[in-house]
């Protein structure tokens, strides 16, 4: 038999199995005791019908007229008669018997005392130096009736108390491990990145050291995250100054020198240097998105940051290259700015280096809080569209960029309890490619409306 997974039912199948077979092992002892009691009952009652009747027997036999007459005691009203007795002298003449007495049932009489027949249980006793001799004969199937009601009247009660008592079991078992129920709804409305220490109070004593591990796990866990990050935030943040003063000193070697070889591989030099100090950059904005503080006290207008951040990036490339929609109402968040713009700048920046040359990036904040970023460009194959948000995924092999922009936008929408979707072709169109990020929970909206 094999047992069910779930703990709560395999408490409730050992208990229920274990309670019926100590409540049958139970009435199955009291039904031996009870009828070994009911024999001793039987036989004593027995004996003193023999001695009750005997006296008065052979009182009406001495006084009749006519000897060696059977005479049969009538009934006053019909009733079951349990006990049935016969009456003989020495020579084995019944004299008296009850109404519903069988002769063939009583042996020869062979002295007082108990005796048992295949089918019944008999008590001799007699008088007058045995000249007057009684047998009380009780039939065995009387005895074996009364043992079986015996034994329903404790087996019925089965079909009840035993499911009555599995389901307070399930019940008592399921109260005993809500505490566990509710540790695991904690533990499972988790987001993938919040590693802090689930509440365990009241748990179980067996499963608490359970629960306490886990809990040290998360926290292991958490430092090495941590350390991580930090590595690559520090690291990427050193970088900076070196990475700086190595391309002055390319652009200084550029401007000096006379050879036209010397000053292509200056440039060489200087565009690799560049490609380092923005891959340094966007390591600082992942670790910023994997564990900074992406939530602010005050919410704020993110039409201001999105305008921002778009006529920074614009400066740097054609006009009108960029077409930005906002809305005429405020676009309230408790999103960090700065985790805004990066997420923002990124997507923009994303549009413009693997876009069409020439046509329009369109950025678009509605009122709702969707931010959307579309560019024209071949349609993306599926397989290739939900690997983007990986690190270091680009569009192609020769692709300029980091490959960190999609899945910085990516961490940060996770952290902030939304998502980013990707389409290609993008809605409305056959070719192009769109980003979308909810950057506004539905109840801030209604609580600003």
């Amino acid at each position: 038999m094999r047992l069910p997974r779930s703990l709560q039912a395999r408490l409730a199948l050992s208990l229920g199995v274990l309670l019926t077979l100590l409540w049958i092992a139970a009435a199955s002892v009291t039904a031996v005791i009870l009828r070994h009691q009911m024999d001793v009952v039987f036989d004593s009652a027995l004996q003193e019908t023999a001695q009750r009747i005997l006296p008065l027997a052979a009182a009406d036999i001495i006084d009749r007229d006519t000897d060696g007459a059977t005479r049969r005691v009538g009934t006053i009203r019909e009733h079951d008669e349990f006990f049935t007795y016969v009456v003989r002298d020495a020579a084995g003449h019944i004299l008296l018997q009850s109404h519903a007495a069988d002769p063939a049932a009583f042996p020869a009489y062979d002295g007082s005392g108990f005796r048992q027949t295949a089918t019944h249980r008999l008590y001799n006793d007699d008088v007058m130096q045995g000249s007057i001799r009684i047998t009380i004969a009780e039939a065995l199937d009387h005895r074996a009736s009364m043992a079986r009601d015996i034994q329903m009247g404790l087996g019925l009660p089965l079909l009840i108390v035993i499911p009555v008592a599995l389901l307070a079991i399930v019940l008592v078992v399921r109260a005993g491990l809500g505490s566990l129920r509710r540790f695991q709804e904690k533990l499972g409305a988790r987001g993938a990145r919040d590693l802090s220490p689930v509440p365990a109070e009241g748990m179980p004593s067996e499963i608490a050291p359970i629960a306490a591990t886990l809990n040290d796990l998360l926290a292991r866990l958490k430092g090495a995250f941590e350390a991580e990050r930090s590595f690559a935030a520090n690291a990427a943040h050193e970088l900076r100054t070196p990475l700086a003063g190595a391309i002055a000193q390319t652009q200084r070697l550029q401007s000096e020198t006379d050879s036209p070889a010397t000053r292509a591989r200056a440039a060489e030099i200087e565009a690799t240097l560049k490609r380092l100090t923005r891959l340094s950059e966007r390591l600082m904005q992942l670790a910023r998105a994997e564990g900074g503080r992406l939530r602010t006290d005050r919410p704020s207008d993110l039409r201001r940051v999105a305008q921002i951040i778009i006529d920074d990036i614009a400066r740097t490339t054609t006009p009108d290259r960029i077409v930005l929609t906002l809305p005429a109402v405020p676009v309230m968040s408790d999103l960090d700015p700065d985790a805004f713009g990066i997420l923002c700048r990124n997507l923009v920046e994303n549009a413009l280096r693997h876009g069409s040359g020439t046509d329009p990036v369109e950025v678009t904040l509605a009122a709702n809080g969707l931010l959307s970023v579309s560019n024209e460009s071949p349609v993306v194959p599926p397989r290739a569209l939900a690997s983007l948000t990986g690190r270091f995924e680009r569009a192609g092999a020769h692709t300029d960029g980091s490959g960190l922009g999609l899945a910085i936008v990516a961490a940060i929408a996770e952290r902030i309890g939304s998502s980013l979707v990707l389409a290609s072709p993008r809605p409305g169109s056959a070719t192009g490619f769109e980003a979308r990020v909810r950057l506004v929970a539905t109840d801030t909206i209604s609580k600003s409306a």
